[in-house]
């Protein structure tokens, strides 16, 4: 006897946390579709996680997780302190639209805190779903520039870079790209990745080396081999050594190699010690980007001076940065007296030494907590984008901070919810 197909019913979907699940699941694939090409996703994508929130059956037994997690209790210390700094800033329009931007600090968290949880299967297929889209992206990137060699390294050997072809900023890329090869070979070993996904992220992940190399990305480069090198220490202080030893050979041998026989490489390296040379002899640095940098960095350097404690406010940054170059200008002409383009520094510059040590708990905090200590996505989350915010002002830039705010929701506060809802299945049944 055939069985009967159960009726479809909103009430059945909603009461089982089915809708609210699948909202998240959507969140995130809105996030993912628009870090890589449609921006408005990566707008509304925080929206529809809160709407996974709203549709969550048990949102009043579960309201308390929220103050009780402590990765979402930290971003939405960032919205406190910009708010207080609104007692001393006197750019109020910027500071209204920090204030507004920075929404996505509460809105992240709570979706990956009170929303049903995406299941294990959701969860490799966001993964892998990103690793994937994003070494596909790099491979029509990267032939793009195969079409007109000449004219991309010509661009290169300025310190020009190539955007993806999606249009995505090379820097924000470059950290995709770095983060995709990494989590590509650990989703490799899931236990629900089938014999194809694997194969199909082992291409990804070599496809990824491959266009870091030949787009020359810089970021993303630095964080490849700062990853690798670290892996390869890992490997030797658990005394595997002759691993650890072949991945310090490649850690070697393979940037020599790319710079031996791809043009992009060696016009990028010869472009950036030549950049650094024009600002440590004191030579007109207003083409060239890394100089300006520096001298970004001796500015701020100047405001950190002055305003150790609590900055000159988040929204004020900006201002003072071109305040101070009115002092000391470097011969930098207006348009292009940058800012600092290291988040520490311009964390300190905003919100002096509390600011700092907001910034700090909740970057590294998550290394402290058993739960995200042990997890390797989330390792390789904080590692890279520790380094990248040595070169880059994430917060400056609208696409690294939906970057990193994605990243810590899915990862960071997405495994302390775990964490926390293992007492609470022992004490009601699962949603």
């Amino acid at each position: 006897m055939q069985q009967q197909e159960t009726p479809f019913s909103w009430g059945s979907y909603y009461h089982s946390g089915r809708l609210s699940q699948h909202l998240l699941w959507l969140a995130c694939g809105a996030g993912v579709a628009g870090l890589l090409a449609f921006r408005m996703l990566i707008a509304l994508s925080p929206v529809v996680g809160v709407l996974a929130v709203l549709a969550n059956p048990r949102l009043r037994q579960v309201l308390s997780r929220y103050w009780r997690n402590g990765a979402a209790l930290r971003a939405a210390a960032l919205v406190a302190f910009l708010l207080l700094s609104g007692l001393y800033t006197s750019q109020w329009a910027v500071w209204r639209h920090e204030l507004f931007r920075s929404l996505t600090w509460l809105g992240v968290p709570l979706a990956f805190t009170l929303a049903v949880p995406l299941s294990a299967r959701q969860r490799l297929t966001v993964g892998a779903g990103f690793v994937l889209s994003v070494a596909a992206v790099g491979l029509v990137t990267m032939g793009q520039y195969l079409l007109n060699p000449a004219e991309a390294n010509e661009a290169i050997r300025i310190g020009q870079n190539m955007q993806a072809a999606t249009g995505t900023f090379h820097i924000a890329f470059g950290t995709m790209l770095a983060q995709a090869f990494f989590w590509g070979l650990l989703l490799r070993g899931h236990p629900l990745a089938g014999r194809v996904l694997r194969g199909l992220l082992l291409l990804a992940a070599a496809g990824i080396v491959l266009t870091l190399h030949v787009l020359a990305y810089r970021t993303g480069l630095l964080l490849l081999y700062t990853g690798l090198l670290a892996y390869a220490v890992r490997l030797l202080v658990r005394r595997n050594l002759l691993a650890g030893l072949l991945l310090l050979l490649g850690v070697v041998l393979v940037p020599w190699i790319a710079y031996r026989t791809l043009d992009s490489v060696e016009q990028r390296v010869s472009a950036t010690v030549y950049d650094v040379s024009q600002y440590l002899e004191g030579h007109d640095i207003n083409d060239y980007s890394l100089a300006r940098r520096l001298a970004a960095v001796e500015t701020a350097g100047t405001i950190i001076r002055q305003h150790w404690l609590l900055g000159v406010g988040p929204a004020d940054a900006y201002a003072a940065m071109q305040d101070q170059y009115s002092w000391q200008d470097f011969g930098l002409r207006p348009e292009n007296r940058v800012n600092v383009h290291n988040q520490y520094l311009s964390t300190l510059v905003g919100g002096g030494v509390v600011g700092l040590a907001l910034w700090l708990a909740l970057l590294l905090w998550p290394l402290v907590q058993p739960a995200t200590r042990r997890n390797p996505y989330v390792a390789v989350f904080i590692f890279t984008q520790a380094i990248a915010m040595l070169v880059v002002d994430i917060l400056s830039l609208q696409i690294s901070l939906n970057l990193f705010v994605f990243g810590y929701g899915f990862l960071v506060v997405a495994t302390e919810t775990a964490h926390l809802r293992v007492p609470e299945a022992a004490d009601s049944p699962a949603v």
